[in-house]
């Protein structure tokens, strides 16, 4: 198995691509070993690797976070083993999920007015078709977390949590984006 990595954005991620589709469908972001350990079998093995402070999947690709302290090149190796040894023992990425676990689908957790549907619908559609494409070119993802009063609330996960660019991301390129198309909108503003 040969694992290819990318730089990202932020230089305390690095996106892994295994060569193998990760997640059929979704994303899973996981900020800590213990959110790991009951949902991800691979994330719990990676989050044993000294330095990682974040695990992201998407269709095709693995992000890893680092703290500030070790190099890319001291923990490569370890979560490229890490990752190559997950894949070949055919061990499932995501632990079977019962309804109290705590990684939640996209859609939960979302608000607006119903008065604000077809102005969510065109934001929701304008981000997975123009946004969420080229993020996860640079191993992150951006979900619809609401709308209200002008301004709409996206989550942004994997590599672009905690990017230095990400404000830029934001404010310059997806607010003006959804302003463009969608005149309502005055502000975009990230959230947890």
């Amino acid at each position: 198995m040969f694992i290819q990595t990318e730089a990202t954005p932020n230089p305390a991620t690095l996106k892994f691509l295994p060569g193998v589709v990760v997640l059929n469908s979704g994303t899973a972001d996981f900020r800590n070993a213990e959110a790991a350990s009951e949902a991800s079998p691979l994330a719990a093995r990676l989050f044993e690797v000294p330095g990682v402070t974040g695990v992201f999947f998407g269709y095709d690709f693995v992000t890893v976070t680092k703290t500030g302290e070790p190099d890319w090149q001291h923990l490569k190796p370890a979560i490229l083993g890490t990752i190559m040894e997950h894949f070949m023992s055919g061990a499932p990425v995501l632990a079977p999920q019962d309804e109290n676990s705590s990684a939640t689908a996209d859609a939960d957790g979302e608000f607006y007015d119903k008065e604000d549907e077809e102005i969510v619908i065109t934001i929701k559609e304008l981000l997975d078709t123009r946004v969420r494409p080229a993020v996860a070119q640079d191993g992150g993802d951006i979900t619809f977390r609401g709308y209200e009063n002008g301004t709409v609330f996206l989550n942004m996960k994997g590599a672009c949590a905690g990017c230095p660019s990400s404000t830029a991301t934001l404010k310059h390129g997806i607010q003006n984006l959804l302003r463009h198309f969608v005149p309502e909108v005055q502000h975009v503003e990230q959230i947890g």
